[in-house]
């Protein structure tokens, strides 16, 4: 695991890819740490839900990945890269170096995709299942500006939208995997009202569903070449 202390980057085009060791190899992780003064909504295993963050966390596992402690190992990795405070931590089995990156208006986006086990949300088989292969497409978006706390999940959901609009352009005939995460950032500023909305047809939820989509259509696109389907 690396040990070294991230310097903090302002922008999600700088994350850091650092690395760790996992069943005798060594795995990347990306990762980004504005610092202080950023809210974050993420749907992910360690800092998931609403509020302050201070660094993003996106590390790949082996296929396979047994461990029964995610949580525990996430923060392991977090400290192992010297981050400090409340922060979002992701995993996938997906190729981290293989990320793709898109920027619409000052909204920036950052994709991670595996899709070989993928399909539609609204699916007639019961859940519960295990996944016999692995996927998972991480999206991690930061915007410029702040956003009330319904805009903020207003963005996941336009991010969501964005990815699936771009597996059908790419006619992998899927919504996503059972696995995917979002991880939705924006600065707070005090005296300055937050923008309320940031649905696809208002200004910065427009940017961000194009950024998204963008760097999702790159990421996926390259996870179904290697796939061969």
């Amino acid at each position: 695991m690396s040990s070294r202390t991230l310097p903090t980057r302002a922008s999600l085009a700088d994350a850091a890819l650092l690395s760790h060791t996992e069943e005798g190899r060594v795995w990347p992780m990306l990762v980004w740490a504005p610092g202080p003064g950023v809210r974050m909504v993420s749907s992910a295993v360690l800092g998931g839900g609403v509020g302050p963050r201070a660094w993003v966390l996106n590390a790949q596992v082996p296929p396979g990945y047994g461990r029964l402690d995610p949580v525990a190992h996430l923060r392991e990795l977090a400290a192992g890269a010297g981050l400090e405070g409340p922060g979002v931590g992701l995993m996938t089995a997906a190729p981290v170096i293989d990320r793709r990156h898109a920027e619409d208006g000052g909204v920036r986006a950052v994709v991670t995709a595996g899709i070989g086990v993928r399909g539609w949300a609204a699916a007639p088989e019961a859940g519960g299942v295990a996944a016999p292969r692995p996927g998972t497409i991480n999206i991690i978006v930061s915007l410029p500006v702040p956003l009330t706390d319904a805009a903020l999940v207003n963005a996941v959901a336009t991010a969501t939208e964005a990815k699936v609009q771009a597996l059908v352009e790419l006619g992998a005939d899927a919504s996503g995997t059972p696995t995917d995460a979002v991880c939705v950032a924006a600065p707070t500023a005090p005296g300055t009202e937050p923008e309320p909305f940031a649905g696809p047809r208002s200004p910065w939820g427009a940017r961000l569903a194009r950024a998204v989509h963008a760097a999702t259509r790159a990421a996926c696109a390259d996870a179904l070449a290697v796939r061969g389907s």
